[in-house]
């Protein structure tokens, strides 16, 4: 018999189409795996309210779990507590760094109230001589930087609290 443990095994196999690299539980997202009457319920918290990604994110995990045996479940959006880049795992933030993309240092974004963008360190090179190109990258979730180092642009995935 299938439990919550395999379940989120499973889930280690849907990747953010956003990006991909990353999976939903590196992300961070998947918060409760239970079982309610004949059906297994899957509660995510989006990155953000309004996330594009969180309807394929549904329609990949659905269908996951019917590839592997399990038609009886359906996700449910959980608002709060808010998602907040503290959940993504370390795995997830090699990944970024492997990826090209600089994962989160442990301060929130205040640029736009303090005009100080964080301190970024490169992930191609590791250098903290880095500027903030845009505080919009690929995605609302990411801004644009760029290493006065090596020159290589990079996206940095926006730190949340």
């Amino acid at each position: 018999m299938v439990g919550p443990e395999e379940i989120r095994t499973f889930l280690q196999e849907v990747s953010d189409p956003e990006i991909p690299v990353l999976t939903i539980i590196d992300l961070g997202v998947v918060q409760q795996i239970y079982q309610q009457d004949a059906e297994w319920v899957i509660e995510l918290t989006p990155t953000y309210s309004g996330c594009p990604a969180m309807q394929q994110i549904e329609v990949d995990l659905l269908a996951k779990l019917k590839e592997k045996g399990i038609p009886n479940a359906r996700v449910k959006h959980v608002l709060s507590p808010a998602w907040t880049t503290d959940w993504i795992s370390e795995e997830g933030r090699q990944k970024l760094r492997l990826y090209g993309i600089a994962p989160p240092v442990n301060e929130p974004d205040k640029s736009i109230l303090f005009a100080a963008a964080p301190k970024v360190p490169c992930p191609k090179c590791n250098s903290h001589e880095t500027r903030m190109v845009s505080l919009f990258g690929s995605t609302a979730c990411k801004a644009h930087y760029q290493c006065n180092v090596c020159q290589e642009p990079f996206d940095y995935f926006k730190c949340l609290k």
